[in-house]
């Protein structure tokens, strides 16, 4: 899933810690950090974020239901 325009990342993040699976984010450069790690996000939260729209960030989950939480919280959050 491609993710554009998150813009309360504190809040995307607690989404992301309530997943039950794996869940990575995908740089254009071949990157693969593990969102479930907090010193992932906080490198993410610093770099990567604040330049998303530059990156063509994706978004990659191992389970079905944790894409679909984190599609319908991106969803809500862009109407």
């Amino acid at each position: 899933m491609r993710i554009e325009n998150i813009s309360d990342v504190t809040e995307f993040f607690k989404i992301v810690d309530e997943c039950k699976g794996r869940v990575e984010l995908l740089t254009g450069e071949g990157d693969r950090l593990n969102l479930k790690s907090k010193l992932c996000q906080f490198l993410s939260m610093a770099q990567i974020f604040s330049r998303q729209d530059e990156l063509h960030l994706e978004l990659v989950a191992s389970e079905e239901e944790d894409l679909k939480k984190i599609y319908e919280y991106l969803a809500v959050k862009n109407e």
